[in-house]
């Protein structure tokens, strides 16, 4: 008999632990879960039974053993269903799948995440790895940028992370009552972003945020082979079975999400149909 580990596309229940709501329809979600640890930049297939699935990075530290954590946006059926997810309550998962985020290449440079909305949520455990292993990179700069202060995603966390060495860059679309921070989209943020040939960049978010960031970084100096980028095309059954994410020769699910930039950068203008 083949054993539901042996078999991609089959969900194992997991069991969850802990719902923290980031913002109105933002929710992250601690999962118990018989899965293999996942590696910054991977991601798993979430299923809310009797609804679907739907493919969501790893927002956890990897760096510490422990649950699988996911940050999750309600934008449609399946990611609203996990959003109304209560503790104890039951869903599927599957993975890890996918690519990481180069930091073992990127050690004893300088790492500049740029996050745009729930793209902070796949950096989040590349800031945890260099909290980490501090001593393995130089300066660690995070920008990050949302809608609105009320987006932001672990708006506590990022003081924590000002307070143990991180430059953190803020930046909102639109300010509210009380917001003392910059406003404006997060690529403008990278004109004060330290960057120099020892800089490796990693970049997720909406694709437009993303392709006007990797056009500053380029404007900056930093050459294509020292930018990567996080996709999240339309993956369905995340083993490049289906073809549902293919992006030029390549499949987002099992080739990316993560890619070097110089190898995509043809097709990066493309938008997703």
């Amino acid at each position: 008999m083949t054993s539901l580990a042996a078999l991609p596309l089959a969900p194992r229940p997991a069991r969850v632990v802990g719902v923290r709501r980031e913002s109105h329809d933002v929710v992250t979600l601690t999962i118990e879960a018989s899965l293999p640890p996942p590696s910054p930049g991977q991601f798993n297939m979430l299923y809310a039974f009797g609804v679907g699935e739907a493919p969501i990075s790893t927002s956890g530290d990897s760096t510490a053993a422990g649950p699988l954590v996911h940050t999750i946006k309600a934008v449609g059926a399946v990611t609203r269903a996990l959003c109304a997810l209560g503790p104890d309550t039951t869903l599927g998962v599957r993975g890890p799948f996918g690519t990481a985020w180069p930091l073992a290449e990127a050690a004893g440079g300088d790492l500049l995440v740029v996050a745009g909305g729930l793209g902070l949520a796949p950096l989040r455990p590349v800031v945890y790895h260099a909290l980490a292993r501090r001593d393995d990179y130089g300066l660690v700069t995070l920008a990050a940028g949302a809608r609105t202060p009320a987006d932001l995603l672990y708006k506590g966390e990022l003081a924590a992370w000002a307070d143990r060495g991180i430059s953190v860059l803020r930046t909102v679309d639109r300010a509210t009552a009380g917001w003392d921070g910059r406003v404006g989209v997060v690529p403008a943020l990278l004109t004060e972003a330290p960057i120099s040939e020892r800089t490796v960049a990693l970049v997720c978010g909406p694709e437009v945020m993303m392709r006007y960031a990797v056009r500053e970084l380029g404007r900056r100096g930093l050459p294509d082979d020292r930018i990567w980028v996080s996709l999240e095309r339309n993956m369905k059954c995340a083993v490049g079975l289906c073809g549902h994410c293919q992006f030029g020769p390549s499949f987002v699910c099992k080739d990316g999400p993560v890619f070097r930039y110089d190898r995509v950068r043809a097709l990066f203008s493309i938008a997703e149909v």
